[in-house]
């Protein structure tokens, strides 16, 4: 049978944290727009990355009591998720985050993505979920 739909891209990403108000700022202070605040009712907040959303869920709320325990160094819901960035200057970026004590981790090598092998870094935020910032592809077919 023949497959009825395509996958375009990245809906949105749901996070589950103990500290809603502190994720809800890292990633607003990352660049992310408020969306929709439903925390109220459901424990949560919507952001926008983008052409996407991030959903993040407080653990104690209505929706995040489903999930069972916290995520934390032991658990994490997730390994990491990649956002793509623009312009992706190096050194602003690694300003950007060392001025907010985000320590990064920049890999030895072109990382492939979406849109092929090119620059990135990594960071963690507060709940220790790590976010890869990915910028455009190079040149390069594979890294050597």
């Amino acid at each position: 049978m023949e497959r009825p739909f395509s996958i375009k891209q990245l809906d949105h990403i749901v996070l589950r944290t103990p500290n809603l108000p502190r994720l809800r700022d890292f990633y607003l202070d990352l660049g992310c727009t408020l969306e929709r605040d439903i925390s109220e009712k459901y424990g949560m907040v919507q952001l926008r990355l983008g052409i996407s959303l991030l959903d993040i869920v407080d653990v104690n709320g209505r929706l995040g009591q489903a999930g069972g325990a916290a995520p934390g160094p032991n658990g994490r819901n997730l390994d990491h998720f990649a956002v793509r960035v623009e312009p992706f200057d190096q050194a602003a970026l690694l300003a950007f985050c060392e001025a907010r004590g985000i320590e990064t981790v920049v890999p030895a090598t072109p990382l492939f993505g979406a849109e092929g092998f090119g620059p990135a870094l990594y960071l963690h935020d507060p709940d220790g979920n790590r976010v890869e910032l990915k910028g455009p592809p190079d040149k390069i077919v594979e890294p050597h």
